[in-house]
């Protein structure tokens, strides 16, 4: 089998984390136990918010959708980290990198859309509050969370029909625990201009705009706050927000520290470090943020906990 492009390769050698056997042991157990724990949180963050009538508002609407993503994400790219931990030489096929390039890129870009949209609904919900349920309806939260999916997964498409059409001719090591952009670009063999100005012009589009429309929100939202003539208020209004830009600057940092220029990030193993931030311990850290956070996911998650073992010691044997 050779490329989808007619060249010889047709797979490639993921050199994920060379180190000694008993750290990579060590590793493998931390990230696995890591990636159990953030299927778990996800899940039940999920379970809650769908279970509880009372959470059934755009905010919560679209955190669900948040979680959801990275569930998908980490399964996407942790089980390449975890393998890169069992075995040196980890390997992938011509197109099982592309159908992994395509889907880790498409949910970056859509999770990029998907920050910016919760951060207009915050931007409503703190400066339009009495207008709040008529500008932000359960149909335009529908729209604006179907909208995020398409742009990332058109995006994405975008992007691998340009990168697929280049061949790759040797050599075939990845210097990466996952399929990326960047060391696919370095390692073919043809001109590579077109596919990566495409990436430039769709990177500023999925990327820099969404990140544009955040700091937008949060400049009206924290010029809202401070005319708020009391402390408890302010508080308040910082407190419905403060979450979610945390979740914005560990994500939008690490991603922009990554992708800024990523021909020139290649050269540096600092790379996959990085990626590990936004792949295993943004998704790890997310839910526990809003939940710590927020008070009624927390009372609506006590409730559904102890409801089902109060249900389970009640059932008859």
């Amino acid at each position: 089998m050779g490329n989808l492009s007619g060249g010889p390769i047709a797979e490639f050698v993921l050199v994920g984390f060379p180190t000694s056997p008993p750290l990579q042991l060590l590793l493998f157990v931390l990230f696995l136990t890591i990636y159990l724990l953030t299927l778990l949180e996800n899940t039940l963050f999920i379970s809650t918010i769908w279970l509880t009538p009372s959470l059934h508002r755009p905010m919560y609407f679209f955190l669900a959708h948040l979680s959801f993503l990275e569930l998908w994400y980490i399964n996407v790219t942790v089980p390449r980290l975890l393998g890169a931990f069992l075995t040196q030489d980890c390997r992938v096929s011509y197109v099982g990198c592309m159908t992994q390039l395509y889907f880790f890129i498409a949910l970056a870009c859509t999770e990029c859309v998907l920050l910016a949209v919760m951060a207009y609904d915050r931007y409503l919900a703190i400066c339009e509050p009495l207008r709040y349920p008529s500008l932000m309806p359960s149909s335009l939260a529908t729209c604006l969370a179907a909208s995020s999916w398409g742009s990332g997964f058109f995006s994405s498409m975008m992007k691998l029909l340009f990168i697929s059409q280049l061949s790759y001719c040797g050599p075939n090591i990845i210097n990466h625990f996952f399929c990326d952009i960047s060391p696919l670009l370095n390692l073919t063999c043809s001109d590579k201009e077109q596919a990566e100005l495409v990436d430039f012009l769709l990177a500023l589009v999925m990327i820099l705009l969404p990140l544009l429309a955040v700091v937008s929100s949060y400049t009206a939202i924290a010029a809202a706050i401070v005319r708020i003539p009391t402390a408890q208020g302010r508080r308040k209004a910082f407190s419905t927000c403060a979450c979610h830009l945390a979740v914005v600057v560990i994500y939008y940092s690490s991603t922009l520290f990554t992708y800024a220029r990523p021909r020139a990030m290649y050269t540096f193993n600092h790379n996959k470090v990085i990626s590990v931030l936004y792949t295993v311990i943004v998704p790890f850290l997310n839910p526990a943020i809003y939940c710590l956070r927020n008070r009624e996911v927390k009372d609506a998650l006590r409730k559904l906990v102890l409801g089902r073992c109060h249900y389970s010691r009640n059932v008859p044997d």
